[in-house]
């Protein structure tokens, strides 16, 4: 299938590693010009070093207003515009409630929720003016069900619920704007494989008894899905933040 991504022009945040450069690598293969945004700059120069095409890179800290604007500003600047923007960077932090302290429940908002805000609100001023654009939030089914640690759960929870309100209020632009919420996916530099290089026998056991499918996501499955939900071959998918998790959430909605 055609997803006709050609030259088109998507910023990825969080894309130097794992998920986000994932994803990168295969708007690159279908033709579209990337540009991928991380706090360091060694590991996007690394990133850029294995990956083929058109790919700028762009460092800074989503969760500063002031990086948000500059990298925007940058992008536009080399590429004329913005096309897609996929909302990827996150992480997890602290531990049970009681145990967490405020500042990391402030710090797990700001980088899986506000910087999302934010970075969508900046890319759909340019959207808007060319009636046509694309956002896709990059939650978890933790954000839908507990499983997760509570800072994390909390903050995907606000980001699938925004991507669902300013989908209602864009779409009229013709500004589409949707999600998906990975399960648990294995890949080099992610959580899940240091907690199986740590206790094998602890985390299969955990994906008999929890994953269906009975096996890791791969950072290529989710990223075919984020892919086709950027480009007009999803026109009528709106609002909604798809479970990519085989069949790991236990939500039936």
């Amino acid at each position: 299938m055609n997803l006709y991504l050609e030259n088109k022009r998507v910023l990825i945040t969080g894309g130097s590693k794992g998920l986000g450069k994932g994803i990168a690598k295969l708007f690159l293969e279908e033709g579209a010009s990337v540009g991928i945004c991380g706090r360091s700059q060694e590991t996007l120069e690394q990133a850029k070093s294995e990956l083929d095409g058109e790919l700028i890179i762009l460092q800074g800290d989503v969760t500063s207003r002031e990086d948000r604007e500059r990298i925007i500003r940058e992008f536009i600047g080399e590429f004329g515009g913005i096309d897609i923007l996929i909302n990827n960077a996150g992480g997890s932090n602290g531990s049970s409630v009681m145990e967490t302290s405020m500042e990391e429940f402030e710090e797990a908002v700001h980088l899986n929720f506000l910087s999302a805000v934010g970075m969508s609100k900046l890319a759909a001023e340019y959207m808007v003016k060319n009636e046509k654009g694309t956002i896709i939030n990059i939650s978890s089914i933790f954000g839908r069900e507990s499983g997760g640690k509570p800072t994390y759960n909390g903050s995907k929870a606000a980001l699938i619920s925004f991507t669902k309100s300013f989908a209602d209020e864009m779409i009229q632009h013709g500004v589409r704007i949707s999600g998906v919420a990975p399960g648990s996916v294995l890949h080099p530099t992610g959580n899940w494989q240091k907690r199986l290089k740590e206790n094998p026998e602890q985390i299969n056991q955990y994906v008999q008894q929890h994953i269906p499918a009975q096996r890791f996501g791969t950072v290529e499955e989710i990223a075919n899905t984020v892919v086709f939900l950027s480009s007009d071959r999803a026109s009528w998918v709106i609002g909604a933040t798809l479970n990519v998790d085989g069949g790991q959430s236990y939500s039936n909605f």
